[in-house]
């Protein structure tokens, strides 16, 4: 989606063009009473800013220097007829909505003060749904949408092929730009903060190494990598604890990458990297990990998937799944309906992601015939992590830009600020699932954890 500048001009004909019914006042007007509203019940301290230009105090104190800006009545139309996340990214990928003066973390976090959401019902509702009457009819620029995955996005009838394009659409994007806002080493999953003022560089490092601690690597082992990014996990393993790493990935653009850093750091003899599914992989090894891969596989794959793991261990390996989940599911809720931010994360990030509850991921490495060692949360790590990627990116605006367009960058500002927030507020979790193979050996591990805080 390319903005050109017959649609730049359209937009603002729009906006400010000629009315000589006083729509346009009126617009205007509706705009700023429905302002002064949320003003008085959300306090926020971020200011609206009209398509006119002028600006409207969302708070009784507004000090900082958050806007929210709305580019035309069109917009209020568009979002009143379609309420739905997938076109409130529309518009904010087309401009139709913007935000200057911090990031949209910084609108969540005032929305969610104390942790409880600020929601409108009853007549304040009603109230609402009068004051929009004068944009029941707005048109709007119509926004291209081009961003989005072409396929069926849920992968709820892939084949292995599809796992190859899910993977691709997402991560070979652009190596330069995900280095634009990842640590040096490429880790592009959950870091962990011994210390909570700890940078994104420090706190990858010491991921690596606590993975590499809960597998107790010793050397000589064989490691596998499910999923192995641009090999900064395979790499610190084979170097720092002397193992045989080898990564598998879907992704072109991390295979060349993953190949080239084993090169520089001259660890050919020790780390291999191959394009290849989990499903055709052979072989046994003594120490897996799949970090940040398990919510690419689909729910209906969790038990093959699970049994293909179980499948390339030793008799005494232990396997360490990293993953993202959701809250379990209430008892006769529909598992398999997508929630509004899912559909719009698998439409223009993650196609054919899923994620699992961590009771169903430990019922089904069971049923495997694993023995769950240890769980272990990292949400309030995540919800850190995608902050310092999201301000990072925002940073490098002008870079990212030059790689990716506009459009995709403002898509990953808003994905990694609404994936922050999910975290922060608890609808998004993350763990950490050390396994052995069977309860009829005992486990290659110490009495104690204490070694891992060494």
């Amino acid at each position: 989606m390319r903005r050109s500048p017959q649609r730049t001009i359209t937009r603002g004909a729009i906006a400010m063009g000629s009315d000589k019914s006083g729509k346009a006042a009126r617009q205007l007007e509706a705009a700023r009473r429905l302002a002064r509203g949320f003003a008085e019940k959300l306090d926020l301290n971020a200011s609206l800013r009209l398509w006119d230009g002028s600006l409207t105090p969302l708070g009784g104190n507004v000090t900082g220097p958050f806007e929210i800006r709305i580019a035309d009545p069109g917009v209020i139309g568009s979002l009143l007829r379609w309420p739905t996340l997938d076109n409130f990214v529309r518009q904010y990928v087309d401009k139709g909505l913007d935000f200057s003066g911090g990031t949209l973390i910084d609108l969540g976090s005032q929305l969610n003060r104390g942790g409880r959401s600020v929601k409108l019902k009853g007549r304040d509702a009603l109230k609402i749904a009068k004051q929009l009457s004068p944009f029941l009819l707005a048109r709007t620029v119509s926004a291209d949408d081009d961003q989005g995955f072409g396929g069926e996005i849920t992968g709820r009838k892939r084949k292995t092929a599809d796992n190859k394009a899910f993977i691709q659409f997402h991560y070979d994007l652009s190596n330069e730009f995900y280095a634009l806002f990842l640590d040096p080493e490429m880790v592009y999953s959950c870091a962990y903060y011994t210390d909570w003022s700890n940078d994104i560089a420090t706190a990858q490092a010491d991921k690596l190494e606590m993975i590499c601690r809960k597998l107790r690597l010793k050397p000589g082992e064989r490691f596998l990598d499910i999923g192995c990014g641009w090999g900064g996990l395979i790499c610190h393993a084979a170097k720092t604890y002397g193992v045989r790493a080898h990564g598998i990935t879907l992704s072109e653009a991390q295979l060349a990458y993953a190949r080239d850093k084993v090169k520089r750091t001259g660890l050919e003899g020790q780390v291999t990297v191959e394009l290849k599914d989990y499903s055709a992989m052979t072989g046994e090894f003594d120490k897996i990990a799949s970090i940040g891969m398990y919510e690419h596989i689909g729910l209906k794959n969790i038990p093959a998937y699970m049994q293909k793991m179980r499948e390339l261990m030793s008799e005494d390996g232990l396997f360490l799944n990293h993953a993202i989940a959701r809250r379990a599911p209430k008892p006769g809720w529909l598992r398999r309906r997508m929630r509004p931010e899912q559909r719009a994360i698998a439409k223009y990030i993650f196609p054919g992601g899923e994620l699992d509850d961590i009771g169903h991921s430990i019922f089904a490495m069971e049923r495997a015939g694993f023995e769950i060692q240890d769980v272990e949360a990292w949400r309030l790590h995540y919800a850190r992590t995608c902050k310092l990627w999201c301000e990072r990116l925002t940073a490098r605006r002008d870079e990212a830009i030059r790689h990716v367009g506009e459009e995709k960058y403002r898509i990953w500002v808003a994905y990694l600020a609404g994936v922050s927030l999910a975290f922060s507020r608890g609808t998004l979790r993350i763990f950490q699932t050390l396994a052995s193979k069977s309860a009829k050996r005992a486990p290659a591990l110490p009495p104690t954890r204490a070694d891992l805080y060494r």
